[in-house]
């Protein structure tokens, strides 16, 4: 497990973290405002048998407009100007939101076969060169229900699966992946620095088209990855959809930018859309290691990322319409399920890399998860 940055808080379930819980889900917070005035100490429900919190009624969105309210209360000194900011703030976002796609059908993709979903990142990046053919098909033979297949483009508008920015890392080749055209990257080996490299010689690295064709012939769930370029990546997964209509009940589209769901979403709002997020992304890395040397840089991305986490969850789920949350392991809890279960939205974590940590999620959590080996324990990918 990566060494966490310096505490902020006082959470000792995620290690002094601020998270999800501590931002909009903090179970204490929820059960003060939710009890009865005066009374049993028992939480009200939204109804009998909802199983949502009182806090949350609206579709989730009261405690967050109420908090917003005595924020700009407190700053204007205006009941008017409080009301009113807050009221069309309101008013927009139930404007612009879209409405999720049904629950029956988001679940095909979460839970298909009605299982905990397994899902292979990169393909399953320990066990074969991540997101190659040769991954997805060794992903569907170890028992995974889905493959994680990350969507970039080459100089000449190619959509192919790739991590990285370069391709220095996974291929015998260097430089930036926009500056390559698709002929050039087409004539590098995707497997030439994977541990299992000898055993995979003649493996390309493969267009989008392909990768889905191979997954599709598989029966795998796929999770589309995009890692920017909303436009380009939107317009190209349309193209897809048209091609293979099967993908509307069999596969996801994730990123960690809002505007890619949004803009997906507004493409084809048949599309089962997901966000995904690491707590703490802009201010330090994977590893837990600050991003910046400068105490006033590192100072600004951790209040953005706090403003970042509440955004996403309280504001930025319900404006994209998204029926899956994508979050890194560590701030996963029962609690925190339940929370997003009220908005029937799924939790999906990654990436989850022991046997010890997939048995809880299967059998305690009941709740899917991302892992990059579906044969052994092994290190994270990030």
């Amino acid at each position: 497990m990566w060494p966490p940055p310096p505490p902020l808080c006082g959470c000792a379930v995620h290690r002094g973290f601020p998270c999800g819980e501590c931002f909009g889900f903090s179970p204490s917070l929820l059960d003060l405002l939710s009890r009865e005035p005066g009374g049993s100490g028992t939480p009200v429900r939204a109804g009998a048998g909802a199983g949502m919190w009182l806090w949350e009624e609206q579709g989730g969105l009261l405690g967050p407009f109420s908090f917003l309210l005595l924020l700009v209360l407190l700053v204007t000194r205006s009941p008017f100007n409080a009301c009113l900011f807050t009221g069309s703030f309101y008013l927009l976002l139930r404007l612009f939101s879209f409405e999720p796609v049904p629950t029956c059908r988001a679940l095909q993709v979460l839970k298909p076969r009605d299982r905990v979903t397994v899902i292979a990142h990169r393909g399953g990046s320990h066990d074969a060169p991540e997101n190659t053919l040769a991954a997805i098909r060794q992903a569907a033979k170890n028992g995974a229900t889905g493959v994680e297949l990350d969507i970039e483009f080459t100089a000449d508008g190619v959509p192919v699966l790739m991590h990285d920015n370069t391709v220095d890392r996974t291929t015998d080749g260097t430089g930036r992946l926009c500056d390559l055209t698709f002929e050039q990257i087409r004539k590098l080996n995707p497997a030439a620095n994977h541990r299992l490299r000898n055993d995979f010689p003649n493996e390309k690295i493969p267009t989008l088209r392909e990768a889905v064709a191979e997954s599709l012939n598989h029966n795998l769930t796929i999770f589309f990855d995009v890692k920017g370029h909303a436009n380009k990546a939107t317009d190209a997964l349309k193209k897809i959809y048209m091609e293979f209509p099967q993908l509307y009940n069999n596969s996801i589209v994730c990123s960690f930018l809002p505007e890619v769901i949004y803009k997906m979403r507004q493409t084809d709002q048949n599309v089962v859309t997901a966000l995904t997020h690491r707590p703490w992304s802009l201010s330090h890395t994977g590893d837990g290691k600050p991003r910046y040397n400068a105490v006033w840089k590192h100072s600004v991305f951790v209040v953005l990322d706090i403003l970042l986490d509440w955004s996403l969850h309280n504001i930025l789920w319900y404006l994209c319409g998204i029926s899956a949350f994508l979050i890194q392991k560590d701030f996963v809890s029962p609690d925190y399920l339940k929370k997003w279960s009220a908005k029937d939205i799924q939790v999906i974590a990654w990436t989850v890399n022991t046997f010890d940590e997939k048995s809880y999620y299967e059998s305690h959590l009941q709740s899917g998860y991302i892992t990059d080996s579906m044969l052994e324990d092994c290190q994270s990918q990030f």
